[in-house]
């Protein structure tokens, strides 16, 4: 299995090794070798049940392999985790779920915070500048159940991007976006892409071949197009 390879100057930060990865005994794809680098860029592609959550899910740390090893690294060295935005897919939400705007936000905090404990006024400042930042302030109070599907998606990548992590997932996020939206969000993560590597799932390729820095192709086995 090949593994893909960037500049010499980005260190790695997510490494997988020789990946095995099954739900039972259903193996979804085998031999998975990967690195993700610091300010990376990565473009996921590939058919339906190919694999691309799952590859994503073991990314996350959500899901172990059969067979290999992640490995976290921050400035070279090993870590147990790293900190991570996610935007699931849109029909992976339940939408009836009583909770607001602001307070999906704020869960992407809630790792930040001892359990029990309040906000504080720096990380409650943090919550409303993204949601300026999304265009959201307007917003805040509405339950999520009161969204269209694109508003929604811009909720979830407002909540991905709050904690200013170190890598965000995207899986699938042009899914209910409007085309508006969809060019505003590609400046954001190219914007975002300064500061942490971007792993997204697309099915538009023409979308994110031209911004990705590489292409991961997720069909039962990982392989990268030139």
């Amino acid at each position: 299995m090949t593994e893909n390879h960037n500049s010499k100057d980005n260190q790695a930060i997510i490494m997988l090794h020789d990946v095995t990865a099954a739900y039972g005994r259903k193996v979804i794809f085998r031999h998975a070798s990967l690195t993700i680098y610091d300010h990376d860029y990565l473009g996921i592609i590939g058919p339906n049940g190919g694999g691309k959550t799952t590859l994503l899910r073991i990314l996350l740390g959500l899901m172990k392999p059969l067979e290999g090893t992640v490995t976290y690294l921050c400035d070279g060295k090993p870590v147990k985790e790293i900190t991570m935005g996610y935007l699931p897919q849109y029909s992976a939400i339940d939408r009836q779920f009583p909770i607001s705007v602001e307070e999906v936000v704020k869960a992407g905090l809630s790792s930040r915070k001892p359990l029990f404990r309040s906000f504080t006024a720096a990380q409650r400042e943090q919550v409303e500048q993204t949601l300026r930042e999304m265009e959201l302030s307007d917003l805040a109070d509405q339950p999520i159940s009161a969204l269209s599907g694109g508003q929604l998606q811009r909720v979830l990548l407002a909540r991905a991007v709050v904690s200013n992590p170190q890598v965000i997932v995207l899986d699938e996020p042009n899914t209910y976006i409007d085309r508006h939206f969809q060019e505003q969000m590609y400046d954001m993560l190219d914007d975002l892409n300064r500061h942490c590597a971007i792993v997204i799932v697309s099915h538009d390729v023409t979308a994110i071949e031209p911004r990705a820095r590489h292409l991961v192709e997720v069909d039962h086995a990982l392989s990268f197009p030139s």
